[in-house]
């Protein structure tokens, strides 16, 4: 298996929309695409559009890693959610670990623990490590202990099913590649915002009102389900 960038955003985000909010659980594709644009919790920072988003979740589904579910009770819109627990065997703690992996990156032990808060609870770095060597463990090996780096005090981990830290493609940001070098040299002043591969302000604003707008419609959803 050797999902691509796209494939592992969709994976990672539902698998921790599912632990953390259960409520909102499976996800509408506008939630889904704010999920994967998230500002926060992920790396790299990417601004994918609906189709982009929708394309990559077929993808996955094709390979057996997520489920499409129609409209029901009341709902209108067809919604999405992931099968990597099924398919890869994977109990909470471990599927936590692995979304974990999926959204931000090489991790330490106490980062990991760190982010898996609102998904589940660890006592303490030993138990992480214990459940990320079990899950190095698979056939094939789902994670992998890095060396330490230069400058790093500590041993990282990484996932292992796919290029999930790899530049965002071409539906986000431009890169900082695009932008051509200032003619007057190292010492002249170039007032262009610096590109970073992040989206901007402005776009980060919009997609927390969509997600804002999505979670309202997923009350009225509940609301209108249970009679209030």
């Amino acid at each position: 298996m050797e999902l691509d960038a796209e494939e592992m955003r969709v994976l990672g985000c539902l698998a921790e929309k599912q632990l953390t909010t259960p409520a909102q659980y499976p996800l509408t594709l506008n939630a889904l695409t704010l999920a994967c644009n998230q500002a926060t919790s992920r790396d790299p920072v990417v601004a994918y559009d609906e189709p982009t988003v929708e394309a990559a979740v077929t993808r996955v589904k094709t390979m057996g890693l997520a489920r499409f579910l129609h409209p029901t009770h009341g709902r209108s819109a067809l919604r999405f959610g992931h099968t990597m627990d099924e398919a890869l065997g994977l109990d909470p703690p471990r599927l936590a670990l692995v979304a974990v992996l999926m959204l931000r990156g090489p991790q330490t032990l106490a980062e990991l623990r760190a982010r898996t808060q609102r998904m589940v609870d660890f006592s303490d770095t030993g138990e992480v490590e214990t459940e990320l060597d079990a899950l190095a463990r698979f056939e094939p090996p789902l994670v992998r202990r890095l060396g330490r780096q230069p400058g790093q005090k500590e041993e990282r981990y990484e996932q292992l099913l796919g290029r999930a830290g790899e530049a965002p493609s071409a539906a986000a940001s431009p890169s900082a590649a695009s932008v051509p070098p200032c003619p007057d040299g190292a010492g002249a002043v170039d007032d262009r915002p610096a590109v970073t591969g992040r989206p901007s302000l402005a776009v980060e604003v919009a997609a927390l009102r969509d997600e804002v707008a999505a979670l309202r419609r997923d009350v009225d959803d509940l609301r209108t389900q249970l009679g209030v």
